[in-house]
């Protein structure tokens, strides 16, 4: 039998569009992996995580992209940076991880629901 959420166990989960404004190699992570910040708009501001997304993009390749994030999960120590966002991807194993993005006109900040 599946493990269902409840309707109020999704509403809990905080998910908006955040635009990547700057990506780098994580030198210090255990797997290989991306030192990623976003803007989620005014009212959450740039924030910083970890992704493990080096086998489908360059960091070059992911600044401008807008993607799909869960915005309040308690901040976690990944090595020396803290994450404070999850980064949604769609686990493609042979090509890797590739980033849920929306449409370019969606603004940074908006709630998915």
């Amino acid at each position: 039998m599946e493990n269902h959420l409840t309707w109020d166990e999704f509403e809990r989960v905080r998910m908006h569009v955040g635009l990547i404004v700057e990506a780098s190699v994580f030198k210090e992570a255990q797997k290989s992996a991306y030192v990623i910040c976003v803007d989620f708009g005014p009212k959450i501001g740039i924030l910083k995580t970890s992704a493990q997304v080096t086998d489908r993009y360059n960091p070059l390749d992911l600044i401008g992209k807008k993607v799909v994030a869960v915005t309040n999960f308690p901040p976690k120590q990944i090595g020396p940076i803290r994450s404070e966002f999850l980064l949604l991807g769609a686990l493609d194993i042979p090509t890797g991880t590739a980033v849920l993005e929306v449409p370019e006109d969606v603004a940074p900040g908006t709630r998915i629901a």
